[in-house]
């Protein structure tokens, strides 16, 4: 119990200390704070003159799009802005900076969160949180105990899956000693693809979304429940079952590490 406190404490002292970094130039990163808000606003604004030509897309409402994209965006900017060091692990190998980490006595998970945090991502969640609030008052949906849950398991469902799949992709860096730029269509694709709920891509899409790639579960079975359009209680909990990705994205980074070798830099 000691050493999660420890090793808890040492977390959020990694965390003050990018804060700090980072306010050492503040115009620099209100700058960057108000480019995040605004390269997220485009894709706002193609969905806005979208529904200004067609009132729905397969059933679904402006506004309940806009409650699907708002969670997607706010789990991605979460799990961007927490697991930004597994993003930018790549740099980490090849510069040898990982020999470090194995000889300290602490989790190198931990240590490589503790690396990188980005809190200029808070741009992109004030437009997900905007967007979420519109689409609560424009939606006309019944808000209860249920639903609030149902939202709080979406975001944490979320967040855990992008946050695997960052790790996958430090894991694979193990053996390229380069990041893959294909990871980046799970990453940063699935949150503009996201913005629609998955079923309107086909059957064989919502298959992959759901049993694969666990895009679904924190994102369309829950907005069924959301909208009423299912009355199935257990697609509230769905979200949580997301968080099974989280499993075999640990099995490969422990994998990597046991076979990793200095890139001699």
């Amino acid at each position: 119990m000691n050493k999660k406190k420890s090793s808890i404490k040492l977390y959020i002292h990694y965390i003050s200390i990018n804060i700090r970094c980072m306010m050492q130039y503040k115009s620099s990163f209100f700058l960057n704070v108000t480019g995040q808000f605004l390269v997220s606003f485009t894709v706002f604004l193609s969905m806005f003159f979208m529904f200004k030509r067609f009132s729905s897309v397969e059933g679904f409402t402006y506004s309940e799009v806009l409650l699907c994209f708002s969670t997607i965006l706010l789990d991605f900017s979460l799990a961007e802005m927490f697991a930004r060091g597994f993003d930018s692990f790549s740099v980490m190998v090849r510069g040898g900076d990982f020999d470090r980490i194995l000889v300290r006595p602490r989790g190198e998970i931990m240590q490589v969160l503790g690396s990188k945090f980005e809190l200029t991502r808070i741009g992109r969640m004030l437009q997900a949180i905007m967007m979420f609030i519109y689409g609560i008052m424009a939606s006309g949906i019944t808000w209860n105990f249920s639903g609030i849950l149902t939202i709080v398991f979406m975001i944490i469902g979320g967040t855990v899956v992008f946050s695997a799949l960052f790790l996958i992709y430090a894991s694979i860096c193990f053996f390229t000693l380069d990041g893959l730029e294909f990871m980046n269509i799970f990453t940063d694709g699935a949150k503009e693809f996201g913005q629609y709920p998955t079923a309107i891509y086909g059957k064989k899409i919502l298959l992959f979304t759901t049993f694969v790639i666990p895009y679904s579960l924190f994102q369309y079975y829950p907005l069924l429940f959301l909208t009423g359009r299912s009355g199935n209680i257990l697609l509230m909990f769905l979200p949580l079952g997301a968080c099974w990705f989280i499993i075999p994205a640990l099995m490969l980074w422990k994998f990597g590490v046991r076979h990793y070798k200095s890139s001699g830099s």
